[in-house]
């Protein structure tokens, strides 16, 4: 296998051509079962997805997949614009079910309790599952206010400790030297780095179970992504995360784990250094060296 990352400049002729053989090798092997590597079998899930497939009216979107999310890793999910992976993301706390005509099969285990079980309260699960979004999303309100925002829903009104869950969320968050004399500013007067790691002190001010980043860097400028990354990295020793990035450079830095999605369907899962050093298929190897995609 090849460790480069970097891919062989083609023509686009060439490399249409190269694209249409790749897919199709990928279509004709994708009733196979997906290549999960040994290594995921030493960890304790935190998150269990069994046989799950989603469908858009008739449009099936996710075809069977199976996978367990360890706890207190970062596993990137990767993979080419409509592949699937985002789907699955907001499938974990249910934010597809806001979306007419949704339906799934199989099964998702929080804690070895089903994520899609009728009894289940989805306001309360979201509450156990931080949210970060592509762009940020600060509310027009104060900085503080923005934080605290998920305890007030819940019926926080105490305001020390509204404070103290700001301050520690806030320094979680690693924004905290940057706010703390300007609590009361809108949040919409930071910058777009700052924006989005105060989406993530929003995030994690609840204490939730998995953090869950969808793109999170997407809408940065190179420094600021580089800070997001480091944020990972120092909040990963504290949550679970489960990232979804069409960036692979920014996949092979920040997760522990890497699962590569191809046509709503898992293809090979294991140790990011493994699918990006070594990878077993030579479908993902010419997605990680840029080969396709």
């Amino acid at each position: 296998m090849m460790n480069s990352m970097t891919a062989t400049p083609v023509t686009p002729e060439a490399r249409a051509e190269q694209d249409s053989s790749i897919i199709q090798r990928i279509q004709q092997g994708l009733e196979t079962t997906p290549e999960v590597h040994a290594s995921l079998a030493g960890e304790t899930p935190i998150l269990e997805i069994e046989q799950f497939s989603l469908w858009y009216t008739k449009a099936q979107a996710i075809f069977d997949i199976s996978m367990a999310v360890p706890r207190g890793k970062v596993t990137a999910l990767i993979g080419p614009s409509g592949c699937g992976k985002s789907t699955l993301l907001r499938s974990v706390n249910r934010l597809n079910d806001l979306i007419d005509g949704v339906r799934i099969g199989g099964r998702m285990l929080l804690n070895g309790e089903s994520i899609y079980d009728p009894s289940v309260d989805v306001i309360d699960l979201r509450k156990r599952m931080g949210m970060v979004f592509q762009r940020p999303n600060p509310f027009p309100m104060s900085i503080f206010e923005n934080v605290v925002y998920p305890l007030r829903i819940d019926g926080e009104s105490r305001r020390s400790v509204l404070a103290e869950a700001c301050e520690r969320a806030l320094r979680g968050a690693a924004i905290w030297e940057e706010v703390k004399d300007r609590l009361s500013d809108s949040a919409l007067g930071l910058s777009g780095g700052q924006q989005q790691r105060l989406c993530i002190a929003r995030a994690i001010v609840a204490e939730p179970d998995v953090l869950l980043l969808d793109e999170p860097c997407s809408a940065l400028d190179p420094i600021a992504t580089l800070r997001i990354e480091e944020l990972i990295h120092e909040i990963s020793e504290r949550y679970t995360v489960l990232i979804v990035t069409h960036n692979m450079q920014q996949a092979s830095r920040v997760s522990d784990f890497t699962a590569f999605m191809y046509l709503g369907r898992l293809v090979e899962y294991g140790m990011t250094r493994d699918i990006f050093q070594t990878p077993r298929l030579q479908e993902t190897e010419d997605y990680v060296t840029g080969r396709f995609g």
